[in-house]
């Protein structure tokens, strides 16, 4: 898996890459798998995580939801005789396959997998006309159902919150011009209508575009309620000592995940002046001085790598709290179902 499109450079908008697993040496250390123990992979991609765990002698579920990353997965089942399992599934699935209590360690990486990326007719870069699809399951709404259908003010939101696009509005005005005239149906399409709305400056380190794919990326995939249910359910699956890591690429994922730890740290808040009602015991505890990035040596080896952020937990014996997505800050947008068919 590998950074967002938004990095600013010619690799993260769609060049070309070889697959550098994102942090490994951070994720090794924090998840600490060894012989005998049960990881989870939630998010499988090349195999990169999977195959340093399964070189420690851990054995081994790998979850994606993308059919071509399974079947690209089925060498490397096959030769690890017995100790990898690959199941096609939403991470957030993760509690219709493994037992609660059941797991010495989760890794999840949030990033969009440079395979999808390098791939046209997926439609997840600009840099490569293809269809305007988007979908890392290859199922439901595409981001070409989004864009010809959303009501103006729902594309706004969803570019303005999960693109931090400053020209959210005027970009999806002039998509309802647009595609009154003529549905959106491929990526330059989309692209070229947004370089003219909002044309590329000399100091702008990033293609116009970069947000507004990465907006409609993480929507149509539902990324970071992904996430969020995922991380209840880990604190669920994993047993007294396990160990969840999960390495992030964009703020608003960094910032869900920083929640969570911070919600389930156990740590009173409210002031020192009134007398604490309930102390709450810790679900988690931190693994090392938090977040871990990425040092020059690998910037420069894997400039996708320059935006990771790593966070992780070790599991304590206290039982698993609610699972309220309230307390997380997942943004409230239109539902996606709406906009298919």
């Amino acid at each position: 898996m590998v950074a967002d499109m938004g990095d600013g450079d010619a690799d993260a908008q769609g060049g070309p890459v070889r697959h550098i697993p994102v942090l490994l040496r951070g994720v090794l250390d924090a998840l600490a798998p060894a012989s005998g123990e049960l990881i989870v992979d939630g998010t499988f991609g090349a195999g990169g995580y999977s195959a340093a765990i399964l070189q420690a002698g851990a054995d081994v579920i790998a979850f994606d939801r993308d059919p071509d990353a399974i079947a690209a997965g089925a060498k490397m089942v096959e030769a690890a005789d017995g100790k990898l399992k690959l199941i096609q599934a939403q991470f957030s699935d993760l509690l219709d396959h493994v037992e609660e209590a059941s797991l010495d360690g989760l890794v999840l990486d949030i990033g969009v997998s440079s395979m999808q990326i390098d791939e046209a007719e997926r439609g997840f870069s600009f840099m490569r006309d293809g269809p305007l699809d988007m979908r890392m399951g290859q199922a439901g709404v595409s981001a070409a159902d989004v864009v010809n259908r959303a009501k103006v003010s729902d594309l706004t939101r969803i570019f303005g919150i999960l693109g931090e696009e400053r020209h959210a509005g005027r970009i999806a005005r002039a998509i309802e011009t647009e595609r009154a005239k003529q549905p959106f149906a491929t990526t330059r399409q989309l692209a070229g209508l947004i370089e003219r709305v909002s044309p590329r400056r000399p100091q702008d380190k990033i293609h116009p575009a970069t947000r507004v794919f990465q907006a409609l990326r993480t929507y149509v995939n539902d990324e970071l309620g992904e996430l969020a249910q995922t991380l209840f359910a880990a604190e669920k699956a994993l047993k007294p000592g396990g160990r969840l890591v999960v390495v992030s690429f964009h703020s608003l994922e960094d910032r869900i995940v920083k929640r969570f730890f911070q919600d389930r740290s156990g740590k009173a808040s409210g002031s020192r002046h009134m007398p604490l009602v309930a102390v709450r015991q810790a679900t988690f505890t931190p693994i090392g001085k938090q977040p871990v990035t990425a040092n020059e040596a690998e910037c420069a080896e894997n400039p996708r790598a320059r935006s990771a952020k790593l966070r992780s937990g070790l599991r304590t014996s206290a039982p698993a709290e609610n699972t309220g997505t309230d307390i997380l800050p997942v943004p409230n947008l239109a539902a996606l179902a709406a906009l298919g068919g």
